[in-house]
């Protein structure tokens, strides 16, 4: 059985769960198939992007599903947060989304956009618009 369909077929307790799982495949994939180290670190979203970088749309949601986790993973492990389905403006289903502090983050969607529209959907350029955000809000509460 290979890790899309055991995943597909796994029933988790949360989001959170669900989402730690794809993360993990996530990393597993990176060393196995694009010998790249992913290990939940900021700087980890370099190597994730090249990764992104290199792979043909086949399988987008199974893509969207790893990369898209394991960009959630590092920014909610930095930042707090949880994981819920919410619906994604405009659209008609629910999504996994990053809630921090009152902030409703979308990584799957933004890995999606970066596996269709290219390098200008940038991953390390999202990652510290939305890390300086969340900073500065954070900060703006504790002063």
């Amino acid at each position: 059985m290979s890790a899309r369909e055991k995943l597909a077929e796994t029933v988790f307790d949360s989001v959170s769960a669900m989402m730690a799982a794809y993360s993990e495949e996530a990393i597993f994939a990176a060393r196995v198939d694009h010998r790249r180290h992913l290990d939940l670190s900021e700087s980890s979203i370099e190597s994730l992007d090249a990764i992104l970088d290199g792979q043909a749309p086949t399988d987008l949601d199974f893509q969207t599903r790893i990369w898209g986790s394991y960009l959630g993973e590092v920014i909610r492990r930095r930042f707090g947060g949880e994981w819920e389905f919410t619906q994604y403006p405009g659209g008609v289903t629910a999504v996994p989304t990053l809630l921090i502090g009152g902030s409703r983050l979308y990584p799957l969607m933004k890995v999606y956009r970066r596996l269709t529209m290219g390098e200008g959907e940038s991953l390390p350029a999202f990652y510290k618009l939305i890390s300086s955000r969340l900073r500065e809000r954070r900060d703006a509460k504790s002063g």
